[in-house]
């Protein structure tokens, strides 16, 4: 039987291997495989399976198309509800993707237990036996039942059940270990993968069954298998969060019926995950007192602003190139704002070490960081605290301006609820929020020159 070779990132397949692929250029992704032998010709071919429903297919006019208003099944959960957009569509299939032991099971078998009482589920588990499920279950108090657990890989009998149990919710676990008979190549690979989620999204499709599809991913971190995947699915989200913290988010990466700006909050327990319904005051609870290098920052995920600590640390380093390190924080963007600091302010960075985080494993990826970054470095770099009822909000532009941001309002309101008296703000800005707000004190800043003088600099 003859070997050809298919690169796992695109797809394409060789006849000889090579260390690149030809096709998308990526290094090490072509992995042979087994070719199906061509039967001769004269010998009657069987027919190729087909995907299509059952029913002869139609095309309707849009203003003819009626849907129902309650399509959606709420989880239970409401940070799982928030990320999907309100709860699972019916028909759809969902993506859920994370690190190893992050917390993707956990996840799915508590949906289980506080789904709608009328739901019937079925978890396919393709890497625990079923004794397995049910000592995760005791554990995190699911006790369900309404829930069926199968231990299966083979896709074919996969469907079978989920057509004889006919389930309102079906989770798989994961998508990697399926395999289709009729492919000779292992299950995880590029051509497995594919067809096996294409009889999943086939049934949801026609069934109007949710579909819950837990993958696994590579080594930098995206979903593995074939980038096609993510394109089949409805919603790709991802699982995320440091092993050794208790603290989990869940975020849209792709979500045909929401937004993808919405994030969900988790903290990892003996019991299993438990909703952090406001982060904001959970991240401040650890806050450091008259210490330099800290500064409030204001993250806005979607709707959901999330106030937590960006802190910043200056040392003089040792090395001929000064070291630069940043967790949560864009790399290319602490090295712009070290230059404008130093061509602006005249403050040498350039013979220090800078590190620079964000607490509670957010990612401050908008631009309204800025400013409140910019003050923890020079604060971290005088050894000048910050005022700890202060928060400042704004972007850094290269001449040093600070420039107006978005969601400015939405920001004030959660740093006026957790007690923030003083919001430095671009002075723009300051003239829409002055006496919106009673008991806080609004600052207006032009240019990182003020922002020396909320030090007392």
């Amino acid at each position: 039987m003859k070997s050809s070779f298919l690169c796992t990132n695109c797809g394409n397949i060789t006849s000889k291997w090579f260390g690149r692929c030809p096709e998308c250029g990526e290094w090490n992704t072509l992995e042979e495989q087994e070719q199906i032998p061509q039967p001769a010709k004269g010998i009657k071919q069987n027919k190729v399976k087909s995907f299509a429903p059952a029913e002869s297919s139609k095309a309707f006019k849009i203003r003819d198309i009626t849907y129902s208003n309650n399509l959606r099944i709420s989880t239970g959960i409401g940070e799982l509800d928030r990320v999907l957009g309100g709860g699972l569509v019916e028909g759809s299939v969902v993506l859920i993707s994370g690190e190893p032991g992050i917390g993707k099971s956990t996840l799915l078998l508590q949906l289980c237990q506080s789904i709608d009482a009328s739901a019937t589920l079925l978890y396919v588990t393709g890497e625990e036996s079923v004794s397995q499920i049910k000592l995760r279950a005791d554990r995190v108090g699911v006790d369900s039942e309404r829930l069926f657990v199968l231990n299966e890989t083979n896709i074919g009998r996969i469907i079978a059940e989920i057509k004889a149990v006919n389930p309102a919710v079906a989770i798989v676990d994961s998508i990697q270990t399926m395999f289709d008979e009729d492919y000779p190549s292992a299950p995880g690979t590029v051509t497995q993968v594919k067809q096996s989620a294409l009889h999943l999204i086939n049934i949801a499709k026609e069934s109007g069954i949710s579909i819950i599809l837990v993958g696994h991913v590579n080594k930098d971190g995206a979903v593995a298998g074939p980038k096609v995947l993510e394109h089949m699915v409805d919603a790709v989200l991802y699982f995320e969060g440091d092993k050794q913290q208790t603290y989990r988010i869940l975020r849209a990466v792709k979500n045909r019926y929401g937004s993808t700006n919405e994030i969900g909050v988790f903290e990892m327990g003996d019991a299993g995950l438990r909703e952090i319904e406001n982060p904001s005051e959970l991240m401040l609870e650890q806050r450091p007192k008259g210490v330099s290098g800290n500064c409030a920052v204001c993250i806005l995920e979607g709707t959901r602003p999330i106030i937590s600590d960006i802190q910043a640390l200056s040392t003089p380093t040792v090395f001929p190139s000064p070291r630069r390190m940043a967790s949560g924080f864009d790399y290319n963007r602490l090295s712009l704002l070290l230059a404008v600091l130093e061509k602006r302010l005249g403050l040498r960075f350039s013979t220090q070490d800078i590190y620079i985080n964000v607490a509670g494993g957010l990612k401050a990826d908008d631009t309204s960081c800025d400013a409140a970054a910019s003050l923890a470095l020079i604060s971290s770099l005088k050894d000048a605290p910050v005022p700890e009822n202060l928060m400042v909000i704004g972007e850094v532009g290269l001449s040093g301006e600070i420039r107006s941001v978005f969601g400015i309002e939405q920001r004030i309101n959660e740093a006026a609820r957790l007690g923030f008296t003083q919001i430095a703000l671009p002075f723009k800005a300051v003239g829409k929020c002055k006496g919106k707000y009673s008991g806080v004190e609004f600052i207006p800043v032009r240019s990182v020159f003020d922002l020396l003088k909320l030090l007392g600099i």
